[in-house]
């Protein structure tokens, strides 16, 4: 297994690492909303080192939609091109931890419909999308057969 390396972001690496040191008992909703997140490990697609990311959680039946909004900054998040180059990622969900394989949805059926889903979740992808002229990828992370 390759060598873990903590966000540069020091409320992303406390995060995680609450979440992870409290077995999922804590550290599990966004800074001060109470909105829920998951931890996404993912393998970074320049390095190959292991890579987590605190991200809203929003489920599609067995599913997670993953947004890569980044607050609607004009470029995408690192861990895009991650998912792109390296599909596999374990999702940690409390204390339920799996893995499952993620793909980017652009179909535009598939799109309406897990966009709806995610400001359903977190009402501010609204706003993001708003502010920026990037289309906010979306990956639905399925479980692995």
């Amino acid at each position: 297994m390759s060598d873990y390396i903590p966000s540069p972001r020091q409320w992303v690496r406390d995060q995680v690492d609450l979440y992870e040191r409290s077995g999922g008992r804590e550290g599990t909703t966004l800074r001060d909303t109470g909105l829920p997140v998951i931890i996404v490990t993912h393998t970074g697609n320049k390095t190959g080192a292991v890579r987590k990311t605190p991200l809203m959680r929003v489920k599609d039946g067995a599913s997670y939609v993953l947004v890569g909004s980044m607050g609607g900054a004009p470029t995408n998040p690192v861990w895009v091109y991650n998912l792109r180059v390296n599909p596999t990622v374990e999702i940690r969900d409390h204390a339920a931890v799996q893995t499952m394989h993620v793909r980017e949805v652009k179909d535009a059926a598939g799109r309406a419909r897990l966009w709806k889903l995610a400001v359903a979740a977190y009402p501010p992808y609204e706003e993001y999308q708003a502010k920026t002229t990037r289309r906010i990828p979306l990956f639905i992370a399925e479980p692995k057969p």
